[in-house]
C-alpha cells in the first residue's frame, strides 16, 4: 500500500510543469508584421536558454498591446530578421548578437513552445508556437501557427534552420 502511494506521488511529481513566478501573468509573444515581433529569452541578463525554459519571458522589438508584459530587446541584440507568412503560419527568422544580452558562446540554445515552455506561454492570436534561440551559432526563430501541424514542437535539438525554414542571413 505504501509502495502504491509513493508511486502515485512520484508519477504526479513527474508530470508537474516547470515552476513559474506567480506574479507573472501574461506570458505572451506576438508576431504582427515585419516591424513588430517577439521572442522568448531568459528572464535575466546572462541566463542560459535551456535552463530558462520554465521561466522565460517575452522580449519584443517594439511595445505592443498584444504582448502587454513583454520587455524590449536589448540594443543590438537582433542583428537581422526576416518576416514571412505561409498557409496557416507567420514567422520571423534571423541572427542575434548574443553578447548584447550576456548569452554565452557555449550556450547551444533551446526551445520555447506552446507545449509548456514556459508554462502558459502563447503567441497572440495563434493556437500554437515554436521558438528557438541558439546563442552558440547566433540564430533565433519563432513561428506562430493556426494550422497546428505547421509548428513542429517535437524536434528541439534540430535547431532553427531545420525546424523553421527561412532566411538566416
Amino acid at each position: 500500500m505504501l509502495l502504491l502511494a509513493l508511486l502515485a506521488i512520484t508519477t504526479t511529481a513527474i508530470s508537474i510543469p516547470y515552476p513559474r513566478d506567480p506574479k507573472i501573468k501574461d506570458i505572451i509573444a506576438t508576431l504582427e508584421n515585419d516591424s513588430v515581433f517577439c521572442s522568448f529569452l531568459p528572464p535575466n541578463y546572462g541566463g542560459d536558454i535551456s535552463d530558462s525554459e520554465g521561466d522565460a519571458v517575452a522580449f519584443c522589438n517594439k511595445h505592443s498591446s498584444n504582448a502587454p508584459n513583454a520587455k524590449i530587446f536589448p540594443d543590438g541584440f537582433i542583428k537581422s530578421y526576416h518576416f514571412a507568412t505561409g498557409d496557416g503560419y507567420i514567422q520571423v527568422t534571423g541572427t542575434i548578437h548574443r553578447e548584447a544580452y550576456g548569452l554565452k558562446k557555449s550556450d547551444e540554445g533551446g526551445q520555447y513552445d506552446s507545449v509548456g515552455s514556459p508554462p502558459g506561454a502563447t503567441c497572440a492570436n495563434y493556437k500554437k508556437f515554436v521558438n528557438l534561440v541558439e546563442p552558440d551559432v547566433g540564430l533565433f526563430c519563432i513561428r506562430c501557427c493556426n494550422d497546428t501541424s505547421k509548428c513542429d514542437t517535437g524536434r528541439s535539438e534540430d535547431g532553427c534552420e531545420s525546424i523553421i525554414h527561412g532566411d538566416y542571413s
